[in-house]
């Protein structure tokens, strides 16, 4: 057997996100998000599921954390719904959406867990998508206002930030195709959304310069490894615009000050209007690159295949087949590649893996436990993947299991469960699955064996 350590320092920890798990959608002066409008149409979210009660955490939280201190987490990453802190986008704050969050922070360093806030998961105010959402720029302006207030509120007690979680699928799945919230299909409001996150991302990252506060800040981003399908020159080509749409669009602006050239011309006249100085204010220094990985592409060129004339097809490695009910691929060398990929692209960034999880075939016993080896054959695997990734020389600082809860998976609704933690919907009762008892040991012994 042989035993694999990670690096001294390095942070374990789980993921949540607001809108996934907190419920009290419409509570202590909590403002409607573009996912509580989404949610409540009817045909958008499988089973009509939505999360207006969600697991509970708003009310439950402090079993919650204690749940948390249980398993031994060192890190809890969660993010803040901006409607709960801003019912209309800006203007007056909600005091009691504060409170919350200055409740929340407290209690997990009580649990000696440093909180990992990402300031916007998805949940923009629905008044602010009235007034255009993410393609208008004011957003952007908007959204700098509401993170200094929530820096002031928590800068003293936090060690790491996130801007955004995939920005990626706020602007291309939100806005581009329509299939996420707030369901616009226009290529031209997708990329014109992509710029203004990195507007708002590059002036928040300022703000948080500017206050001097003591943790770190970066961004967090989804991101796929892709392989052409073949060495044909098209299906190459094909490959290399998968890349610079998921990431190299983001990346790019962020690291080198520019957009892909390329690509900006292969869109044409989706490109989004860029106003002169807007890429110096992107092109922010960070202190971190968060990765969030599930699956791996293979891309051929296809004269069918929409703006990008690309087809994608998930593939997992030999020995792995696809997750039940969501159907990811299951390639833990792609990881391995990916991290390899950033490396020499992007000058070796310190990195967290701010995501990564699955779900399996589960059935609790009479006491509702779930013995999920699957899942711990996932991450174990995984871990080997970082591992390897780590001794190639890439810096990687923490790794974040997806998901601390079951919660509501946005157009899947409730029936794919990627908990460590399982939540019964009927009396949302929480029973670690054998997953936590797993990490747990992962966690204390910072490494495992193999």
């Amino acid at each position: 057997m042989t035993s694999m350590k990670f690096p001294k320092d390095f942070l374990w920890g789980a993921a949540t996100a607001s809108y996934q798990i907190e419920g009290a959608w419409n509570e202590d002066g909590k403002g409607e998000s573009i996912w509580d409008r989404f949610t409540h149409q009817p045909f958008k979210i499988l089973n009509g599921d939505n999360g207006d009660i969600a697991c509970d955490h708003y009310h439950r939280m402090p079993e919650d954390v204690q749940l948390m201190k249980k398993i031994g987490l060192q890190s809890y990453r969660f993010s803040i719904s901006w409607p709960r802190i801003f019912p209309a986008g800006y203007g007056e704050v909600n005091q009691k959406g504060v409170d919350f969050y200055n409740r929340l922070v407290d209690q997990l360093l009580a649990a000696g867990i440093s909180p990992n806030i990402t300031l916007n998961h998805w949940d923009l105010p629905q008044a602010l998508q009235e007034k255009g959402g993410w393609p208008n720029r004011d957003t952007a302006n908007y959204f700098t206002d509401y993170s200094a207030l929530i820096f002031k509120q928590l800068g003293d007690r936090v060690d790491l930030w996130s801007t955004f979680n995939e920005p990626w699928v706020i602007s291309s799945l939100g806005y581009g195709d329509g299939i996420f919230a707030p369901g616009i299909s226009d290529k031209s409001q997708g990329y014109q959304a992509a710029h203004h996150l990195l507007l708002a991302h590059g002036n928040t990252v300022k703000i948080f310069r500017d206050g001097n506060y003591k943790g770190k800040i970066g961004i967090v981003l989804s991101m796929t490894n892709n392989r052409p399908a073949t060495q044909s020159e098209a299906d190459i080509a094909a490959c290399k615009r998968v890349n610079q749409d998921n990431y190299g669009f983001f990346l790019d602006p962020i690291y080198k000050g520019a957009y892909p050239k390329d690509f900006m011309e292969w869109i044409g006249p989706h490109a989004p209007k860029i106003k002169p100085g807007d890429l110096e204010k992107i092109n922010q220094p960070i202190d971190y690159l968060g990765v969030n990985y599930y699956m791996t592409f293979e891309v051929a060129f296809s004269n069918l295949g929409g703006l990008l004339k690309i087809d994608m097809q998930q593939k997992s490695a030999s020995n792995w087949d696809f997750t039940p009910e969501i159907g990811f691929s299951i390639n833990p060398d792609g990881l391995t590649t990916l991290l390899g990929y950033i490396r020499k692209e992007y000058n070796n960034p310190p990195i967290y893996i701010t995501e990564n999880g699955c779900t399996v075939e589960e059935k609790p016993n009479e006491e509702g436990f779930i013995m999920d080896w699957g899942r711990i054959d996932y991450i174990r695997a995984h871990l080997r993947a970082l591992h390897t990734a780590i001794q190639e020389g890439s810096d990687i600082r923490g790794y974040t299991v997806w998901s601390l809860f079951d919660n509501f998976e946005w157009t899947f609704g409730y029936k794919p469960r990627f908990g460590i933690i399982r939540v019964d919907y009927q009396t949302l009762e929480r029973y670690p699955k054998q997953s936590a008892f797993w990490y747990q040991e992962v966690i204390k012994n910072n490494g495992l064996d193999y």
